[in-house]
């Protein structure tokens, strides 16, 4: 079910990434939301998540403009939501534990790749730490906030809050990054959750029935113990070391030389 995309999505995601390509370079482009999480509904929205390189010359330029790209459409009766950021402040998000980047990188579902993210991800699992444990605990307490909101009744709500907290336990105590829910709720113990996935394939605003919001309010608590437990029994450092850091940053300064000018830094 992961990553599953009707003819028509597909068609629609075809006909928008390449509009945005035609306007920058894009390392990766991923999809996201309940299409990598493991709960696609029928009327899921596209979500396109991007890193974009800029040319060495824009970033040196005398007003140099480092910004992140957004387009909120709906194409032919489908929802595309698509958001791309620069290298660089991508990069700095990675080190400092936001899994929005992380998950671009090394696990959501790429539709589009570089050559060159190959040879980024052996750097960027290298700078993994325990910091990425701030950025989930913060995104599962943002999504409980939002069930509540709901009245206990979104099963989309109550399956990001899981999602959230178990792709960041799982991170954390062995240094893979997993999106998809499905594939966690067994090894951390939330099989009765793909009650919760089997709701949410309904529809995008499916909502729960009376009695599954009245176990999960008293359930939901544990996946946010599980994290904290994560945390305590990491295989991560808890800082990224000096040399993962630098080997990063020398990765990125050959990328920018590489793209000076828009040609290959050997050929000049």
């Amino acid at each position: 079910m992961k990553g599953t995309l009707t003819d028509h999505q597909r068609r629609i995601a075809d006909r928008a990434l390449d509009e945005e390509s035609a306007r920058r370079e894009h390392l990766v482009i991923s999809l996201s939301g309940a299409h990598a999480y493991g709960f696609p509904s029928p009327d899921s929205d596209l979500d396109l998540k991007c890193i974009h390189v800029e040319s060495t010359s824009t970033l040196l330029a005398l007003t140099p403009r480092i910004v992140p790209a957004e387009r909120l459409e709906i194409i032919e009766g489908v929802e595309v939501d698509y958001s791309s950021n620069e290298l660089q402040p991508a990069l700095l998000g990675i080190l400092q534990g936001n899994g929005n980047y992380l998950e671009r990188v090394l696990d959501a579902i790429p539709l589009r790749t570089s050559p060159t993210l190959e040879s980024l991800r052996p750097r960027v699992r290298a700078v993994l730490s325990r910091r990425l444990y701030r950025h989930y605990r913060g995104f599962a307490s943002g999504q409980l906030r939002e069930w509540e909101k709901s009245g206990f009744r979104s099963a989309k709500r109550l399956l990001y809050v899981l999602r959230t907290a178990l792709t960041g336990a799982h991170a954390l105590r062995t240094g893979q990054v997993q999106t998809d829910v499905t594939e966690l709720l067994e090894p951390y113990g939330f099989a009765p959750a793909h009650a919760l996935v089997e709701q949410k394939l309904r529809g995008e605003k499916s909502e729960l029935p009376e009695a599954l919001s009245q176990h999960w309010r008293g359930e939901v608590a544990r996946a946010f113990q599980v994290l904290d437990d994560a945390q305590v029994a990491s295989v991560l450092p808890e800082e990224p070391s000096a040399e993962s850091v630098a080997a990063l940053e020398q990765w990125l300064l050959d990328e920018r030389r590489r793209r000076w000018d828009g040609a290959p830094h050997e050929e000049r």
